[in-house]
Order: C-alpha cells, then sequence, then structure tokens
C-alpha cells in the first residue's frame, strides 16, 4: 500500500516505524486510520539524518518511499512512532525530532516478562482490541512466533523458533554438504518424500513448520475453545497457501492481517 493523497483538512496525522529483524516497516495514519503501509530496507545513519532536517511530511515521504504519491499540502513534519526490536537501529532512530518509542511498559497487556518482544505484545494487544480476547498470534516473519493472551487481556505465553526462510538459510550456510535452498514462493506443496536433496530440504522444513503451527493452534483451542487467531508476517500469504491445501479447516479460521503491530500502536496512541 501507497502513500497517497489525503483531503487537505486533516490536521490528526503521525508516522508509525516498526524496525524489524530485516526491514523497515511504515504506516501513515490520519487520526485512527491507517492510510498507507509499506516497507523499506534500512536507512543508512547519513539518510537519516538528512531526515531530521525535512520541513514538511511531504519532504520526509519523498525521502522513505520516492515512488509514492504524496500530500497536496505542506504539513508539517509529523510525529514519529518507533517500536522496535533492533536496539542499535533504535538509537539511530532517536535523532529523528519529535519521536516517540515505544516500550513494554506501554502496553496494557497484564503478566508480561521484561525480555517479550516489542513486536509480538503490540501485535497481541492490536489483534485483541480489534477482534476480541482471546487471542492467539502466529507471527510469520524471519522467527516464527506464537503469542496468546487470555480473555482477561493477561499473557497466556507463547513460542519461537526459526522462519522459513531462517532454516532453509541454516541448513545450506551451517552444513558441509547440503546446498542453500532459496527461499520462493512454491506455488504448490512440495512432494513430503523427496527424491533429490533440494526438495527433501523444502519437505523437511515445511512440513515440519506446518505440522507445528497445527499443533499450536489445536493446543490453544483446547484451552480457549471460543479464542481466535490471527497471522502476520512476510511468510503470511505462503503459509495460508499450505495450510489451505494441507489443514483447510484450520485456515479458514485464522485472521489474516499484516498490519497487527500497527493496530497496536494505534491502540496505545489513542489512548494516551
Amino acid at each position: 500500500m501507497k502513500p497517497h493523497k489525503h483531503p487537505e483538512h486533516t490536521d490528526n496525522i503521525w508516522l508509525a516505524l516498526e524496525i524489524g529483524n530485516s526491514r523497515l516497516h511504515w504506516a501513515l495514519f490520519v487520526g485512527e486510520t491507517l492510510s498507507s503501509a509499506w516497507d523499506s530496507d534500512y536507512l543508512p545513519e547519513s539518510v537519516i539524518q538528512q531526515l531530521t532536517e525535512c520541513q514538511t511530511l511531504n519532504d520526509l515521504l519523498e525521502k522513505i518511499f520516492p515512488q509514492g504519491e504524496f500530500l497536496t499540502n505542506t504539513l508539517p513534519v509529523c510525529p514519529l512512532l518507533v517500536a522496535s526490536v533492533v536496539p542499535s537501529q533504535t538509537a539511530i532512530w532517536q535523532t529523528y525530532p519529535n519521536t516517540h518509542v515505544i516500550t513494554l511498559d506501554q502496553i496494557p497487556l497484564r503478566g508480561v516478562y521484561p525480555t517479550l518482544g516489542i513486536d509480538r505484545a503490540l501485535a497481541l494487544w492490536g489483534a485483541g482490541k480489534t477482534w476480541g480476547f482471546p487471542m492467539l498470534v502466529i507471527d510469520a516473519g524471519t522467527a516464527l512466533t506464537f503469542t496468546a493472551a487470555d480473555a482477561n487481556q493477561y499473557l497466556v505465553g507463547g513460542a519461537i523458533l526459526p522462519g522459513l526462510g531462517l532454516q532453509f538459510a541454516t541448513l545450506g550456510q551451517k552444513t558441509g554438504q547440503l546446498p542453500l535452498v532459496e527461499m520462493q514462493n512454491f506455488s504448490s506443496l512440495p512432494a513430503r518424500f523427496a527424491l533429490n536433496t533440494t526438495e527433501a530440504i523444502q519437505s523437511g522444513v515445511i512440513y515440519t513448520i506446518l505440522a507445528g503451527i497445527k499443533d499450536f493452534i489445536e493446543a490453544w483451542l483446547e484451552l480457549f475453545p471460543n479464542g481466535k487467531i490471527a497471522i502476520k508476517g512476510g511468510d503470511r500469504t505462503l503459509l495460508i497457501t499450505y495450510l489451505k491445501a494441507l489443514y483447510p479447516k484450520i485456515a479458514v479460521s485464522l485472521i489474516v492481517e499484516k498490519n497487527l503491530i500497527f493496530l497496536g500502536m494505534r491502540e496505545i496512541v489513542m489512548g494516551d
């Protein structure tokens, strides 16, 4: 979703930035409305320094998303809300004026532990406040995570394992003879019992991840039969495709929403 033109009278505009393990994820809000969302690569510190000199929102958007269509007016640079899982990047972005870094203690989830990732907490809070608790969030990103809260918005817990791409990369980089299998959008499930090494890696990684997702969902529904399940992350579409083929009843029950973290950030901002 690219930045686009907005009505001239909108003055409650703010920008959200999720600093992920591999990319930057952006959202432009007009009040409570998520107007635009897009991704970019990490920016060099020198470019971030240039952003601090921007005088208008257009100036800023042109640098972080050069191909977009932008506002027709000259609104001043708006507040930037940051949620980050990369401390070195957090420090760099704090040089940008009017930056507010969201911390774990600002999220009203109960029973959180100090090292819970801000991304997991925000996604769970955003999903639960949007669709209701109990809520389980699956994040199919660099890491595949499960994070859940009960009807009282109390953290049930979760799990973390390497995501699809990381598992493929690890086998290729940490073994002597196994090939590096590039992460691809395979159009269909691979053969379960493969007859060559590359397809054997695909089978092993994909089927065990799908079995793990199925197991966690079934365990969740045993605990909370009326619990909801949302999925986000860069591999969400691929995994949904596979789940539809292998476990269609599970696939149809999932709420698919890539912007869960931004929904959580919105709840924090609007709750102030």
